[in-house]
């Protein structure tokens, strides 16, 4: 078995130590090197050729944002990025992913041993999704990109079908960048959307904020209790499952600390689960990049329950684990490229949206 050839960037020694002693206890991957700063990286990938790179965000000599601007551009290859949880680390590292970064981790709790056998693993998980991941240059996007002209999608002018219907969008590694591009196509009125990307706390207000300066609708993270609207967009926080909930006529948002699902707090399975038992016919389930399983269970409830399905195909995931597990038990109606599925989805909903209110 060829062992997964990995390279450590960090200017902490201590972190190093640990993300090689990490790497090293697992049977399949291996460390071929470690570098404290981005210009000794550079010359190891040269000498190495390893198949990931673990990358800390904030780098001395070199931005660890130039440093991956110039790798993507030069010679592509799967990014771990390695954040501080702090909201400079998180805005950072969501420009990573933007620039091409395959996933990321935030850096580990020296002083606490309990829970880092968890971490372990965590790693593991993100470097072998990585190691088979697609990887893309990608150019930033600017801010207020979500305007007149830059790919909005027609509004669609069907004032019932959108305070009724919903669209129910779940995602994990590649996710960021598939949950940003499908987005930025939703016009004003779209119906209201609810998300849950994996990503741990901290970094998810930030992901919404940031998606808020690009999209041309309102997106935030969900707080709970708030009456989901057209042209909203609602983020699962990384501290909760994001559960849809009616009271009365409205759609809410509610959220839940209860124990991880499929390994995952939130998970993409609770919030289908729950679109399938208070949404039915009126919800539209899309599945996007991800690695794993979560979500297809809860997929096939909400297709049982009536809904219409949706998942990105293999050609446009960065990993296309849950896509393929949702399609593979059934869940799914229809597959498409990543650009494709807003307009797939939007012209699904304007041919279905005031006849599925009537039944």
């Amino acid at each position: 078995m060829n062992k997964i050839k990995v390279l450590i960037c960090d200017d902490s020694a201590l972190i190093r130590s640990v993300m090689t002693e990490i790497i090293k206890s697992q049977p399949d991957m291996d460390v071929v090197g470690v570098a404290p700063d981005p210009l000794v990286a550079r010359e190891l990938i040269k000498q190495t050729n390893p198949d990931v790179l673990t990358l800390d965000v904030e780098m001395p000599k070199m931005d660890g944002l130039d440093f991956l601007e110039r790798l993507m551009r030069l010679r592509p290859m799967p990014v771990v990025m390695v954040s501080s949880l702090t909201e400079r680390g998180s805005e950072i590292t969501l420009r990573a992913l933007e620039l091409g970064a395959v996933d990321f981790v935030t850096k580990p709790k020296i002083s606490i041993q309990t829970g880092m056998r968890e971490y372990a693993d965590l790693i593991a998980d993100k470097i072998r999704a990585a190691a088979k991941a697609k990887v893309r240059a990608r150019t930033l996007p600017q801010a207020g990109a979500g305007g007149e002209g830059s790919g909005v999608l027609p509004q669609l002018r069907n004032p019932l079908m959108s305070s009724e219907k919903l669209i129910i969008v779940g995602a994990s590694t590649g996710g960021t960048e598939a949950i940003r591009e499908f987005l930025m196509q939703m016009p004003s009125d779209c119906p209201g959307i609810l998300i849950t990307q994996h990503m741990p706390e901290g970094f998810t207000k930030s992901f919404a904020k940031r998606l808020d300066s690009l999209c041309k609708i309102s997106v935030m993270e969900a707080q709970g209790n708030e009456r989901v609207l057209p042209g909203h967009a609602y983020i699962a926080p990384g501290h909760s499952h994001l559960l849809l909930a009616r009271s009365g006529a409205n759609y809410m948002t509610k959220l839940d600390q209860g124990e991880p699902v499929n390994r995952h707090r939130p998970s993409v399975d609770v919030l289908f689960r729950s679109a399938a038992q208070n949404a039915g016919k009126n919800a539209v389930g899309v599945i996007l990049t991800g690695m794993g399983k979560d979500g297809a269970a809860g997929m096939l409830e909400m297709r049982n329950a009536g809904a219409y399905n949706f998942a990105q195909d293999e050609a446009s995931c960065v990993v296309f684990g849950m896509p393929r597990e949702a399609i593979a038990v059934g869940a799914t109606h229809e597959v498409g490229a990543l650009q494709a599925l807003p307009g797939m989805v939007l012209g699904y909903l304007a041919q279905h949206g005031a006849r599925a209110l009537r039944v």
